[in-house]
């Protein structure tokens, strides 16, 4: 249940039911402990027109903690002494030294031609790294949505790792797209979403 709330969020008891094809009671049960664990929080939205309220669940910060993040408690040590000892220059020479490493995995992984078959291709990568990527369409745009972080405590130390991933996600792209940050975990919403603009070439 967790992991759907993960993916899911805001996410109503009705949605989860059906998603782990049990009851709606049995659901609210299973959410009522998750609460009483304070692992999950609920919200209550108002509908704009007719209709009744109803509640929403998202994680709470400790039902967060149930997803791997990468080694947090020594990667933030490791932050803090390079800063210590080399200042934000070496934090920087250590972010572009990931980067081009990144660089290196995915321009080799990522080499169809067509846009929505690369995201796929980044996506998939992504997700064998940890963060429960997917591609979904939205409009004439495409979503590339994370519904986990492996690196949110380092990335909470240093927001250069969020940049270096945004750089990196237009190069991989090529000339094929423009991608801008939405949804932002570090900012308070429930996964990081790029949004991905296709460049229409001139004929």
């Amino acid at each position: 249940m967790l992991e759907v709330m993960k993916r899911l969020a805001p996410v109503s008891t009705s949605t989860l039911a059906q998603t782990l094809q049990m009851t709606v009671e049995a659901a609210r049960q299973q959410i009522n402990k998750l609460v009483e664990q304070e692992l999950v929080q609920g919200e209550t939205q108002v509908p704009q027109g007719a209709g009744r309220p109803r509640q929403l669940w998202t994680l709470t910060t400790a039902g967060q903690r149930y997803f791997p993040d990468a080694h947090a408690q020594l990667t933030v040590q490791l932050i803090g002494s390079i800063r210590k000892l080399f200042g934000e220059s070496g934090m920087d020479k250590l972010i572009a030294e990931r980067e081009l490493e990144a660089r290196t995995r995915y321009t080799s992984a990522c080499t169809a031609k067509n846009l929505q078959q690369r995201l796929e291709q980044l996506a998939k990568i992504r997700t064998l790294e940890g963060y429960m990527a997917h591609v979904q369409a939205d409009g004439k745009d495409w979503l590339l949505v994370e519904d986990h972080c492996p690196i949110c405590t380092a990335a909470e130390s240093c927001r250069g790792f969020c940049r270096s991933e945004q750089a990196l996600f237009r190069e991989v792209l090529g000339g094929l797209a423009i991608v801008q940050r939405g949804e932002y975990l570090l900012e308070g919403g429930q996964r990081c979403v790029y949004r991905i603009q296709p460049i229409e070439k001139a004929s």
